[in-house]
């Protein structure tokens, strides 16, 4: 193969990760909608696979939490699911929709802000950008989570995005 060909490949790759999947008129509303889209895709994903993994580890006859046999008080992530009925389907659809709704809605927050960051600060896009993105998106997803979350937990979910976010910005330029 050429060099030539693999660079068209490359471009052909980059242009379709910056493609947006929707036109909607401004470019935020683009950028959020498309990151919905995406990650509401990957915590769907993510959910059946957990959901399957369990299965799987029950069927074998053994306990997720260690390796050996069963336990009675086992903590399973999606309590509902048991058996082949009806019922069981209802539960993994409602709660893979669940996921999949806050894993877009981190995302499309999360981008969003980033955008606004960007134009606001006169197209400057750095580890501040990020940091604050992370912060205001850990700290809703916190709040979305539970109906009983505590002051420390937001907080700790602010630092915790804020801090993976930075990590990732900062992390970025080195690959």
């Amino acid at each position: 193969m050429e060099k030539g060909g693999g660079r068209i490949v490359m471009d052909e790759i980059r242009s379709f990760e910056k493609a947006h999947l929707f036109d909607l008129g401004h470019p935020l509303l683009n950028r959020i909608a498309d990151s919905f889209v995406k990650a509401a895709g990957v915590g769907a994903l993510q959910a059946v696979s957990r959901e399957a993994y369990f299965t799987v580890v029950e069927g074998a006859g053994f306990d997720s939490n260690n390796v050996g046999p069963p336990s009675e008080n086992k903590k399973h992530r999606f309590p509902n699911l048991r058996g082949e009925s009806s019922k069981s389907l209802d539960a993994l659809v409602k709660n893979t929709g669940k996921e999949s709704l806050q894993w877009g809605l981190a995302a499309g927050l999360y981008s969003g802000i980033t955008y606004g960051m960007k134009e606001v600060r006169g197209g400057a896009h750095d580890w501040r950008n990020s940091a604050v993105a992370g912060a205001l998106t850990g700290a809703a997803m916190a709040m979305t989570t539970s109906d009983r979350t505590s002051h420390e937990q937001v907080v700790q979910s602010a630092l915790t995005g804020a801090a993976i976010s930075t990590a990732a910005n900062l992390l970025s330029s080195v690959f």
